[in-house]
């Protein structure tokens, strides 16, 4: 039986629509008036005690968010699909802030070109490279709903979190006979054929 396409492939998940959707809706709706009351009130000229930190910090997100998309594409992780829209949305950002916060200074220019060759075309690439993951991951799930139940069990069974999968796992979802057809029933991997 396929699965519609409100039901979740993982329904251990299924509290994301229900619980956190709502959650994030509200969130979202309520940071309208306030970017609003924030645009009246707050004043054009504001020092800060702590800049330099606040930038180091800043810059200190951005690497690890590079490292992290770095180390998910070099191990082919499903998760680089975050690190990268993590990673790209804080290139963005900095490149916002730096222009918008160098402007009337005689290193506008600095950061225009900073941003245009830098860090807006790394910001464009890591975008891609999570939208190119969703629409992988979209591909798969579209799979899993029209396949058999039975298969699907298959396909979607993962070890714990912190666990490696088991060889036998591997075997029995690698396994193909020498005649080329898939292998009917799980044997193991050490017994003789």
């Amino acid at each position: 039986m396929a699965l519609r396409d409100d039901d979740p492939l993982v329904p251990e998940l299924k509290w994301i629509r229900s619980r956190a959707l709502p959650v994030l809706t509200v969130v979202a709706l309520l940071l309208l008036p306030w970017t609003v009351w924030l645009t009246v009130t707050l004043p054009a000229r504001h020092t800060s005690v702590h800049w330099d930190a606040a930038w180091v910090g800043f810059d200190t997100a951005e690497v690890l968010a590079l490292v992290a998309t770095v180390i998910g594409i070099y191990k082919r992780a499903v998760w680089v699909e975050v690190a990268a829209a993590v990673a790209g949305t804080l290139l963005v950002a900095d490149a916002w802030f730096d222009t918008l916060l160098s402007a009337g200074d005689e290193k506008i220019w600095i950061a225009i070109v900073q941003a245009a060759f830098a860090e807006l075309p790394l910001a464009f690439l890591c975008f891609w490279i999570a939208l190119d993951v969703a629409r992988f991951l979209s591909r798969w799930a579209a799979v899993l709903r029209v396949a058999p139940p039975g298969v699907r069990d298959r396909l979607l069974h993962l070890a714990a979190p912190g666990e490696r999968p088991t060889e036998r796992d591997l075997v029995r979802v690698l396994e193909i006979a020498a005649d080329g057809e898939p292998a009917g029933e799980p044997r193991d991997a050490d017994a003789p054929a």
